[in-house]
Formats: C-alpha cells, sequence, structure tokens
C-alpha cells in the first residue's frame, strides 16, 4: 500500500517562483491547505501588499530551493530564466522535494531533472511543458516512474477554452474599433497610462 501514498500539503512549504498573476493565484490556493508559502521574484518587492494580506515570504531563490517542499514554476521564459531549474538549483532541493513546472519546458534542464530524479536527490516531479515539446518519445524521463509529465493541456477545461475565446473576441473588436486590447500581452506599446 506504500506505493498508492503522496505528500501531505497541509503545513507543507511552497516555494513559488515568479509571484505574478499565476503566482499569486497559487498562492491564494495554498492559503485553504495552511502551507506556508516562499516566492522568489525579482520584480515584487518584499513588502508587496498582496503578498503580506496572505501571509507569503518574499526569500532568495537558494533559500526557497532548500526550505521548500513543493518547488511550483510560474516564470516567464526570457534569456535570464532559460534553464533556470539546472543542476546546480536542483541541488539545492531537498531529497523530498517535487518539482512543478506548469510554465515554460525550456525553465527545466531535461537532463539535469532525469540526473535528480534517478539518483533520488528530488523525489517527485511533474510538469505540463517540457523541452522541447511536445517531449520525444525516447527521453529519458519517460522511463522514470516518480515524474508525471502532461502535453501542456493544464488549462484545458470547456470553461477555460470559452475564455480565451472571449478573451481573442474582446481584443479583436477593440482592435478593430481602435482601442486599447483589453487583453494586450505587451501593454508597453501603448507607453505610459
Amino acid at each position: 500500500p506504500s506505493l498508492l501514498l503522496g505528500q501531505d500539503v497541509t503545513g507543507a512549504t511552497l516555494g513559488i517562483i515568479g509571484f505574478g498573476r499565476i503566482g499569486r493565484g497559487m498562492a491564494k490556493r495554498a492559503q485553504g491547505f495552511d502551507m506556508r508559502v516562499l516566492f522568489y521574484d525579482e520584480y515584487v518587492p518584499a513588502d508587496d501588499p498582496f503578498a503580506q494580506e496572505i501571509g507569503a515570504e518574499a526569500v532568495d531563490m537558494d533559500t526557497l530551493l532548500r526550505e521548500s517542499d513543493f518547488v511550483s514554476v510560474h516564470t516567464p521564459l526570457t534569456e535570464e530564466t532559460y534553464h533556470l531549474i539546472d543542476a546546480a538549483a536542483l541541488a539545492k532541493m531537498k531529497s523530498t522535494a517535487i518539482l512543478i513546472n506548469t510554465a515554460r519546458g525550456p525553465l527545466v534542464e531535461p537532463n539535469a531533472l532525469y540526473e535528480a530524479l534517478s539518483s533520488g536527490q528530488i523525489l517527485y516531479a511533474a510538469l505540463d511543458v517540457t523541452e522541447p515539446e511536445p517531449i520525444p518519445m525516447d527521453s529519458p524521463l519517460l522511463s522514470l516512474d516518480n515524474i508525471i509529465i502532461a502535453p501542456h493541456i493544464a488549462s484545458a477545461s470547456v470553461a477555460t477554452r470559452n475564455k480565451m475565446a472571449e478573451m481573442a473576441a474582446n481584443n479583436l473588436i477593440a482592435g478593430l474599433k481602435g482601442e486599447r486590447l483589453p487583453n494586450c500581452v505587451n501593454p508597453e506599446v501603448y507607453g505610459a497610462k
């Protein structure tokens, strides 16, 4: 029966890398499980009002990796974040830690992750995104029993797909009217507010 046992989240420490809209949503949900929430985001100040309201602690990356039972990645892929989770980062994590990446595949270096999982350096990983994507059928990660890999479908539900279509339609309508797009991914094109 021990093969069917999971890790408790209640009272565990959740480390969130990237404290934007999705990272904040994850932190808010973690409150329901009485989790300690740490976050690392170089663009969010330690005295962020939302973080203070929910009791999330701003920490440096090393502290987050060292103290977290669950590390969840929610940062954009940039030159600076490419392979953010590499062999050095994985070596700082607890041997009982679980790595979760639902952001972008190249944030996690796949060979380093394979080594960390196969050697027992970390306990589990759950990926909705991979590098490359889709994951090749001969990827060594697929040979492991301590990883779950989904084909980039974490947001695939009727409600989210309807919302995505609605957002696209609203952007299209606003664009055709010459108005500011309500869901613009690069609002800097509009200049200062």
